[in-house]
């Protein structure tokens, strides 16, 4: 049974409420904010992430102007069922839960893996997709995206030795700058305490590498099937899906639009350069 959105949504990323909905006899979690009317905007989440990763900083902002649905991906977090270890099937199984939803239309943002999921969606469901942001990520087939596995692994043992969060190796820079706003990044991580989410599990975390490293392998699509507009940022410095990606998205898509590369940042760029990133997002998202 679906938690409908009830009037007036949450105003802070950090006090809405989890709520769930019955996807074809899976629980799905997620969390609504923002204005009540308007197209919806989902979030498509990360490798490893949960409702919890997003930067409250990104959410609030966009929520500040546009409904905002952030939720856990079957299997992943707080959702229920086995994650799938394909990006196609990851891509089905949002658009059911967009659907169970009450929503026709949507507006996405895909960051990394998200991003790979967003751009199935839009080319196999062109009625439901409004406007996409693709942001950190890449085509299928694009190059250092099937390292995804290696380098993650790496610097998670890297994060164990360390005793740092990984994110801070795999989603920032090493330089002064990029340090200081990782520490400022994973601060704001904590800032709800409470009623968070499940962090992911292994065995998801293995399905989500596996699709990545299949997505990375795959033959390179035909964009161009992909009529919906759509802004691409990224950072650039990004380690995990190299930058080129993202300059070879917008120049692939019939309708792409690049943020300029943001300086001394990674893979988590739109969370480094939250306070240009969102008033760009929102005006890009303008009917």
């Amino acid at each position: 049974m679906s938690t409908p959105p009830t009037s007036p949504a949450p105003a802070s990323y950090k006090t809405t409420p989890n709520r769930s909905v019955s996807v074809r006899g899976v629980t799905f979690v997620y969390r609504r904010l923002g204005p009540d009317d308007g197209v919806p905007l989902i979030l498509l989440n990360h490798l490893s992430a949960v409702l919890d990763n997003w930067d409250p900083r990104v959410v609030d902002g966009l929520a500040a102007r546009r409904p905002v649905v952030v939720f856990d991906n079957r299997g992943v977090g707080g959702s229920g069922g086995s994650t799938p270890d394909t990006i196609e099937a990851m891509a089905r199984d949002t658009v059911l839960f967009i659907r169970a939803l009450g929503y026709d239309r949507a507006d996405l943002l895909g960051l990394s893996m998200g991003g790979f999921i967003a751009q199935v969606i839009a080319a196999e469901e062109p009625g439901l997709v409004r406007k996409l942001i693709l942001a950190g990520t890449g085509p299928a087939g694009g190059p250092g995206i099937d390292k995804v596995t290696s380098l993650t692994v790496k610097d998670i043992i890297k994060g164990v030795l360390t005793r740092k969060d990984p994110k801070e190796y795999l989603f920032f820079t090493g330089t002064e700058g990029g340090r200081r706003a990782a520490h400022a990044f994973l601060n704001r991580l904590k800032e709800r305490t409470d009623d968070r989410d499940k962090a992911i599990s292994l065995s998801s975390f293995r399905a989500q590498l596996k699709a990545i490293h299949r997505w990375g392998r795959q033959a390179p699509a035909d964009l161009s099937r992909i009529r919906q507009p759509a802004l691409v940022a990224n950072g650039e410095s990004d380690r995990m899906v190299p930058s080129v990606n993202s300059v070879d998205l917008a120049a692939r898509l019939p309708h792409g639009e690049l943020e300029p590369l943001y300086p001394d940042a990674g893979h988590g760029g739109i969370f480094q350069h939250h306070d240009s990133f969102v008033p760009r997002a929102l005006e890009f998202l303008e009917p």
